[in-house]
């Protein structure tokens, strides 16, 4: 294979799942190698997810091939390894489009094709969505593809989840014809943690299955017929202790396996069997491996979990040279450098601790750093504990994973008044992958909750000045956000200041109109200044740092003082400007004829491009501030005059 798009004689004649019919087992191993070198082209243009999908080559072959797909509904649990999936299910010719504007989605999505009858981008939901499509179908619902088996893909990463167990029980409960297969990599994003993890790896120590199976059938072959049957019964027997399902089996499933994940002549006869005679929820135990049949992915610590644009022969990824540093290596070592003058300081993540930052801190203070696994909820209330054990714990997680434990938020940590330091990563929107990673909603979510402290850097120092007064804060929960990516690239302190709470800072003087940001969008309000001053108009310029509680003085000085107040912020309705609408409201600023706007995200899910593009289809780019300037002065744009 070179970097050329590969030779793939077989795999052109695939147009849909139902062309693998036609194939011998001999020709689907065939199959798969192409499908793993074509993945491996499509990634090396467009940059993704490559090590997970890598991994279920063979499987995704083989569940295309036995089942009938889309009337057989196969859901992808996260969604991040189905390019695959994506290459044999009617849209190979646009696989080069991946995560880009206008491109496939990096996860399944429903409105892409019926071939994706369930969106998935975060963990944990497949046998949920599984089990609701094997009730519909006994219950005679319809949708235009049918409805037969319904076949969830689960990591053993996503098992750590509780919403995993909530549905697998619910399903033993209903014992419905429900097909889940755990594929086990010993691998999510990071290396998995957590008893079930654990467990897991003790079911096939040196795998003694696989020996156990073959030297059990050569045996049972040579007895006399009489015999086979007892020697059969022995065999299920010595199974089940070397191997045992027993954790799946007493939630009602029935366990097959461990089973290689990459062997097609293990894989299509055990997919046939369950096909032709399954009853109720059966659990198929697949052993894979991520990256696996590319080198560099094998090799690589996180197994080519996401990867850049990269060279297919020599894998070395075509990372564009950072010009600042980025926000999450900032707040990683920043966490660092308060843990080391303070030892109540603790971290928690739920399976990100690269994705967070948290990897310095973890080699650092390896007891003082907690990965929970995937499990959001547990993470907070665990949290919420630590505090109340007289810890400060940082609760890093993702803006989107974030939402996973609202509830724990509101009812563990909010109502207790605990002080949790929620350290939000992904805040606002995010890029390739697309709107189920956009974090658009936590300052809503969060601000409205009583004695919550809620603050959003606007660049990389502020984020060490909220991370100081977060460490200082110990009067309820605060919450700082920031986005992925590159910083601003200004001077950082050698350490972050403890900012009063509720105060902002004035950035610049101005006349007419007030420009009141909260977080990143204040480099692109200060471009619209700068374009602004060019036709005479000299906004004043702020940035609020708090969401909640607001700098009331900060507040009223602008709309007192100017015709019009614009708020700016990287979230939707509902969040910072809000705030800002309700106070000026309370305090009756509204019935002296105040300009207000309030420029959010809209109501809609933006599609993955880059977040300039993203910024732009949500109407908040300095360009866009310019003009939202000029129209609420009543001021005509150049273009409006031509016409």
């Amino acid at each position: 294979m070179t970097s050329d798009r590969p030779q793939t004689p077989l795999l052109d004649l695939v147009n849909r799942p139902a062309d693998l019919k036609q194939f011998s087992d001999a020709q689907l191993h065939q199959l798969a190698t192409e499908l793993r070198t074509e993945t491996i082209s499509a990634v090396s243009v467009t940059g993704g997810h490559l090590g997970a999908g890598l991994g279920v080559v063979e499987l995704t072959t083989a569940l295309h091939a036995v089942f009938d797909t889309p009337r057989d509904k196969i859901i992808w649990d996260v969604g991040h390894q189905c390019y695959p999936h994506k290459i044999l299910t009617e849209r190979r010719d646009r696989i080069r489009t991946l995560r880009q504007k206008g491109g496939l989605s990096g996860f399944t999505k429903r409105s892409e094709s019926p071939y994706d009858p369930f969106g998935a981008a975060h963990s944990s939901t497949s046998i949920s969505a599984a089990l609701g499509f094997a009730v519909a179908r006994d219950l005679g619902g319809v949708t235009p593809e049918g409805l037969g088996d319904a076949i969830a893909v689960i990591g053993d990463g996503s098992m750590s989840a509780g919403m995993a167990f909530e549905a697998m029980n619910n399903a033993g409960h209903l014992k419905k014809r429900l097909i889940v297969i755990l594929n086990d990599n010993e691998m999510s994003i990071a290396p998995p943690v957590g008893a079930l993890s654990n467990y897991l790896s003790r079911m096939y120590a040196e795998e003694p299955f696989h020996d156990l199976k073959a030297a059990a059938k050569g045996a049972v072959s040579l007895l006399p017929e009489p015999f086979r049957e007892g020697a059969k019964r022995a065999k299920e027997m010595l199974k089940g202790m070397a191997v045992g399902g027993t954790l799946f089996e007493e939630l009602g499933f029935s366990y097959l396996g461990p089973i290689d994940g990459h062997d097609l002549d293990q894989l299509l006869p055990v997919l046939r069997t369950v096909k032709a005679r399954a009853t109720g929820p059966i659990l198929i135990h697949v052993l894979t491996k991520k990256g696996k049949g590319y080198a560099p992915a094998e090799q690589a610590r996180d197994k080519g979990h996401a990867t850049a644009k990269f060279d297919v022969v020599t894998g070395e990824q075509k990372k564009a040279p950072s010009n600042a540093p980025s926000y999450t290596s900032v707040f990683g070592k920043t966490l660092v450098d308060e843990a080391s003058r303070d030892d109540k300081i603790v971290a928690v993540t739920a399976a990100m601790p690269d994705g967070t930052g948290l990897g310095l801190f973890a080699e650092r203070y390896p007891s003082r750093c907690f990965d929970v696994a995937i499990a959001e909820q547990h993470g907070v209330t665990f949290s919420a504990a630590l505090a109340a054990g007289g810890m400060k714990p940082f609760c890093a997680m993702y803006s989107t994973f974030l939402q996973r434990g609202y509830d724990q938020v509101v009812h563990d940590v909010a109502i207790q008044r605990l002080p949790v330091r929620f350290a939000i990563d992904r805040a606002g929107l995010v890029g390739a992958d697309g709107a189920t990673h956009a974090g658009s909603f936590d300052i809503a979510y969060l601000a409205n909750l009583p004695g919550m402290v809620v603050m959003a850097a606007a660049d990389e120092a502020e984020l060490m000045h909220m991370m100081a007064t977060a460490a200082a804060h110990n009067d309820g929960p605060i919450a700082f956000r920031y986005p992925r990516g590159e910083g601003v690239g200004v001077d950082l302190p050698e350490r972050g200041e403890v900012l009063e709470i509720g105060k902002g800072r004035l950035v610049q003087p101005g006349q007419r109109v007030a420009l009141l940001s909260f977080g990143t969008r204040l480099a692109e309000v200060q471009k619209a200044a700068e374009a602004l001053s060019a036709r005479g108009i000299t906004p004043t310029i702020a940035d609020a740092r708090f969401a909640k509680p607001l700098d009331r003085d900060l507040i009223l000085d602008m709309a007192t003082n100017h015709e019009a107040l614009i708020t700016i912020e990287e979230g939707a309705v509902g969040g910072f400007g809000s705030h800002v609408a309700q106070l000026l409201s309370d305090e009756g600023i509204f019935d002296h004829g105040l300009k207000y706007r309030s420029m959010v995200l809209p109501d809609i899910f933006i599609d993955q491009s880059s977040p300039a593009d993203m910024y732009a289809v949500a109407g908040m780019n300095a360009e866009q501030i310019e003009a939202k300037v000029l129209d609420v002065l009543g001021v005509a744009s150049i273009g409006e005059k031509r016409a």
